[in-house]
């Protein structure tokens, strides 16, 4: 069930999102829909992004290794070309201030 929001729009933005809405053949109802559920997806992925780079970092803290991005991305390109480098090895963090 759909509950009911009102939202008071200034007259530019609504005359804004009326065209917009016309032009993508969408009423002005199904076009903010849409605009807010969009908006809210973006905003659910980048709060769990932050949180998986949150964990990571704690758990780099926790261990203390890391991988160079060099090596690594050089070890993925020999890979894909058929070659055979040894994988890049975890090394200790060095803090850089």
């Amino acid at each position: 069930m759909a509950s009911v929001t009102t939202l008071k729009l200034p007259e530019e933005l609504k005359s804004r999102i009326s065209v917009a809405a016309a032009d993508a053949g969408k009423t002005p109802h199904a076009f903010m829909i849409e605009a807010l559920t969009v908006q809210t997806e973006a905003a659910e992925r980048r709060r769990e992004f932050v949180s998986i780079a949150l964990a990571a970092e704690q758990e780099v803290a926790a261990e203390g290794l890391v991988y160079d991005a060099g090596e690594t991305f050089a070890w993925l390109r020999d890979r894909l070309a058929g070659g055979h480098l040894h994988p890049p090895g975890a090394r200790p963090v060095t803090r850089r201030r």
